[in-house]
């Protein structure tokens, strides 16, 4: 059921929401110092939490620690857009873009943008979205599907992938492809996959199913 929503609140949520792809997009991890983003905020946990290798039980839950930092923050920081109309001027303005590209409302959007930078603030914004009823058991798993494939992508290729674009062979050349070009097909194809996880939503997914 969608709630109506006044010029006052569209207004206010709709600023919201361009502070939420701001906060979760990287858009200002220059600016005073990258107080305003959210890959700088969770920061690194320090060296001597970490275990030599990563490989030890020990290794393996102090790096599960790790992750709820940034989990906590993701959820009290859309929570604050939520209580400020973000969340309803997004299904607002980008409903009738992701409905038909993806079949998920415009709510998701800002989960959508976390999970490009972050695995964690992507799953527990969903997560999150879900127990409060702004998503649907069917909108949740072809959303996950998107999320799950190449997570994180954007923080993943340009601190791995990318500077291998740069390396030269041996005549000099370079790849030839580019950075936004790369991207553009890790996009592309998280897209087509959670249009396939769509199909069978529709096709075995029962309408009153519901997650276990």
């Amino acid at each position: 059921m969608k709630k109506e929503i006044d010029t006052k609140t569209l207004i206010i949520g709709t600023l919201s929401l361009v502070f939420a792809i701001i906060f979760f997009g990287g858009f200002a991890k220059d600016l005073w110092g990258g107080i305003f983003d959210f890959s700088k905020l969770t920061g690194q946990f320090p060296e001597w939490l970490k275990t030599s290798g990563g490989t030890s039980a020990k290794g393996g839950f102090l790096f599960a620690l790790t992750l709820v930092p940034s989990v906590m923050l993701a959820l009290g920081f859309v929570a604050i857009f939520e209580h400020y109309g973000a969340l309803l001027a997004a299904s607002k303005w980008l409903s009738p873009v992701l409905k038909p590209l993806m079949g998920i409302p415009g709510n998701c959007s800002i989960s959508l943008i976390a999970s490009t930078q972050s695995t964690d603030a992507g799953s527990s914004t969903a997560k999150f979205l879900y127990d409060e009823g702004q998503i649907t058991h069917h909108e949740l798993l072809i959303f996950s599907a998107f999320q799950f494939s190449a997570g994180a992508f954007l923080t993943n290729f340009l601190a791995s992938f990318a500077p291998l674009l740069l390396i030269t062979d041996k005549a000099g050349a370079v790849a030839p492809v580019s950075i936004a070009m790369a991207l553009g097909v890790i996009f592309l194809f998280k897209v087509f996959g959670a249009n396939l996880m769509r199909l069978y939503v529709k096709k075995f997914v029962k309408e009153n199913e519901v997650a276990v």
